[in-house]
C-alpha cells in the first residue's frame, strides 16, 4: 500500500447487519487496508466475523451514531459506509438523519446500499492521493461555502 489508509465508518441497521457483513467479507483484502470504525453491534460483528481490528463507539440508539458524526466533523472519517433501513421505522431516526447531515455538509462521500458501497471501494480514488474538498464554514459569511481543493 503506497497511499495513507482511508478512515472508514460502517454502519449498519439490524435488518442490514448481514448484508453489510457479507459486503465487508468480499471487501476483506481492502477493508484490511484501511482504518475502519464502527458502532457497537456492527463493530463486534466485523471483529468478531472476519477478524478485523474496528474501532468501535457505543450502539446507534445509544449514541454511537453521534460519535461518527463527531469525526466526520472533525475531519477523521473518510468514508461512510452506512446501510440503512428504509423500511423499518428507527427509534433513533434523528440521530441517523443527523449523521447523514454532518456527511453532506462535510463533503464525505456515504454509502447508503450495496451498489453504492460497490461503486466506492472499488473506485481508484480510494487507493489513491485523492483529496477530498471540505467546505470551510468557520469563514466570515459569504453567502455560499468554499471548497478549497487540497492536493
Amino acid at each position: 500500500m503506497t497511499h495513507a489508509p482511508r478512515r472508514i465508518a460502517l454502519v449498519a441497521h439490524d435488518n442490514k447487519k448481514v448484508e453489510l457483513l457479507t459486503w465487508a467479507e468480499f471487501n476483506l483484502g481492502t477493508l484490511r487496508e484501511h482504518e475502519l470504525f464502527a458502532t457497537g453491534t456492527t463493530g463486534t460483528m466485523l471483529e468478531y466475523e472476519l477478524g478485523l481490528p474496528v474501532h468501535r463507539f457505543l450502539s446507534g440508539p445509544l449514541g454511537g451514531d453521534q460519535q461518527i458524526g463527531a469525526k466526520i466533523a472533525e475531519g477523521l472519517i473518510d468514508l461512510l459506509v452506512f446501510f440503512w433501513d428504509p423500511l423499518e421505522p428507527q427509534p433513533h431516526d434523528p440521530d441517523v438523519k443527523a449523521l447523514l447531515r454532518l456527511a453532506a455538509v462535510w463533503n464525505v462521500p456515504v454509502a447508503s446500499n450495496l451498489a453504492t458501497a460497490d461503486m466506492i471501494i472499488s473506485s481508484p480514488l480510494l487507493a489513491g492521493d485523492y483529496v477530498p474538498a471540505r467546505p470551510e464554514h468557520d469563514r466570515p459569511a459569504t453567502g455560499k461555502a468554499e471548497f478549497p481543493r487540497a492536493a
